[in-house]
């Protein structure tokens, strides 16, 4: 079973002390012995533990278990980062469907009808902020000066603050990419401002063009691939932001930088990173140690036990009718997760007969779903598992030991073929039939049955060879977006926008609104048209 190298947990003494740039972001004591923070960073380790603190807000909500959160008025699942963000990218698209509509904000999310009191777009916000607030509060208390001033002259220290320092600009980048993406807009505050300052509107090119600067900057300076520390970023993370921005930029900031994405891919492509030789390895209990993993939000079922995007997806995959959670490690809840049929429908035909990637469950099932909380109703998944690569099970069955892949070599191959075929100068198609076809034969197991051409290769094959790739990993509603199919009603899913065969819904959907409750702590933001 794997071990999580890097310690994982929210800092009490920096978290209390600092506050929020938003009101409806305050921070919740949770420990009545707070450090102050002097006190806290002449601790042998202190800046360690600090970093680990900004990277921990991916993975945890608070630190007195999975119920605890350190932002007041939201429940702990509701804000969790990976699970808020995997529900606005994929509950809100063809792929999948939460049975437990009781449950606040996801009937919403997952029928197109929300607003902005919905209380995971809030989540979402809030935590994307949070990471902000955190990423600048670590960088504001690890300057030369107030190193020098607590008397910190190792030059081994410094070399290790030095790298920290950029790792948490890299984090505070990736926030504002995800803020950018979801909302077309966020508060801006850096390191440079006060504790508390309400940040002016920074509009998607603005963002754009900060968390492009602020990557390409720190890019030299951070670990080469592959090289850090289990758990922490390296210059491929970097790439791997800077490469969405540019395939994402004609819907960021109306300008085509496909040749600059395929750089990035190029680049990472060329660092080391291989296929995992079985698919299903980059989604279990060891996922960690995939030779493709780029990036992945770590998990454990017992340093970090919260209810984020892999315990969710485990858990909910156990079928109604199948009973079946000793297949992935878990206990499960009984159908939480079912796929809508236009997802199940790409991978009909004799190409996905043998595919590995085909793990969905049909039984006696009917693909209909015409009553959301009938779990009976639609074919399950069996992707995600708790279960090592060797067949160990999670210490627990609630909890899961699997890391979230929120990077991964396969997308980057994706991604590459995707400007080669929109014209890509440095992107030939030639390359691109020759990554897609590794990623097919992978899925056979090697064999080149359901291998393509290059007269296959279209947009339309893309975007359905990206779902069929990457479902449940947190890209589909983007990519929808970017292909013009998840606004109007061109392509149209079970539920969207509330019609039980999917009708068309309006353009201002593709960003999310901007949560009622930050408008009203901060009075430099605006809301998004339509809402």
């Amino acid at each position: 079973m794997k071990k999580i190298k890097i310690k994982i947990f929210f800092l009490l003494s920096i978290a209390f002390l600092m506050q929020s740039c938003e009101d409806d972001l305050d921070v919740i004591p949770e420990d009545p012995n707070q450090l102050s923070i002097d006190e806290f960073y002449s601790q042998e380790g202190a800046y360690k533990q600090a970093i680990a603190g900004v990277y921990g807000n991916l993975s945890l909500t608070g630190t007195l278990g999975a119920g605890s959160s350190n932002i007041g008025g939201i429940d702990a699942g509701t804000s969790q980062y990976g699970r808020v963000f995997w529900y606005m990218q994929n509950l809100s698209t063809d792929e999948v469907i939460w049975s437990y509509e009781n449950d606040p904000g996801t009937r919403e999310i997952q029928r197109n009808i929300w607003n902005a009191s919905n209380p995971i777009i809030r989540g979402m916000f809030s935590r994307g902020m949070f990471q902000v607030a955190l990423a600048n509060e670590f960088l504001r208390q690890s300057t030369t000066e107030r190193l020098s001033s607590r008397g910190i002259t190792d030059a081994t220290t410094l070399s290790e603050v030095a790298d920290y320092r950029n790792e948490a600009r890299a984090l505070r980048a990736l926030a504002y990419y995800h803020l950018m993406d979801l909302f077309g807009k966020a508060a801006f505050n850096t390191e440079n401002d006060p504790v508390g300052f309400a940040g002016p509107e920074y509009n998607r090119a603005q963002l754009f063009d900060f968390i492009e600067t602020e990557l390409t900057e720190i890019l030299p300076n951070l670990k080469a691939p592959r090289s850090n520390q289990e758990g922490r970023l390296d210059q491929s993370f970097a790439r791997m932001i800077l490469a969405k921005l540019y395939l994402n930029a004609e819907v960021y900031i109306g300008v085509n930088k496909y040749s600059e994405c395929a750089d990035q891919c190029n680049a990472i492509i060329n660092s080391g990173y291989s296929l995992a030789l079985n698919y299903l390895n980059n989604f279990n209990a060891d996922n960690n140690t995939s030779p493709e993993a780029i990036f992945y939000v770590q998990s454990d079922g017992v340093v970090t036990q919260n209810f984020g995007p892999t315990t969710v997806m485990i858990n909910g995959q156990v079928g109604s009718l199948e009973s079946n959670g000793n297949q992935f490690g878990v206990g499960g809840w009984g159908g939480a997760l079912r796929l809508r049929k236009q997802f199940v429908q790409k991978f009909e035909g004799a190409d996905y007969d043998n595919d590995v990637r085909n793990t969905i469950i049909s039984g006696i099932r009917d693909i209909e779903i015409s009553d959301v909380a009938n779990r009976d109703q639609g074919f399950i998944l069996a992707k995600y598992s708790n279960i090592s690569s060797s067949g160990v099970a999670g210490i627990s069955t609630t909890f899961v030991d699997t890391d979230f892949p929120m990077f991964r070599l396969a997308d980057v191959y994706l991604m590459y073929a995707e400007c080669a075929v929109r014209g890509a100068g440095n992107a030939t198609l030639s390359q691109a039939v020759t990554y897609v076809n590794a990623i097919r034969e992978r899925a056979n197991n090697g064999s080149q049955s359901a291998n393509i051409s290059q007269n296959d290769m279209d947009l339309d094959f893309i975007i359905d060879e990206r779902s069929r790739e990457l479902h449940w990993e947190g890209h589909r509603r983007q990519d929808l977006i970017r292909f013009n199919k998840y606004t109007g009603g061109a392509y149209n899913w079970a539920w969207k926008g509330n019609g039980s065969n999917g009708i068309a819904i309006s353009n201002n959907l593709k960003v999310y609104p901007i949560p009622q409750a930050s408008l009203d702590s901060n009075p430099n933001l605006t809301q998004n048209p339509g809402y």
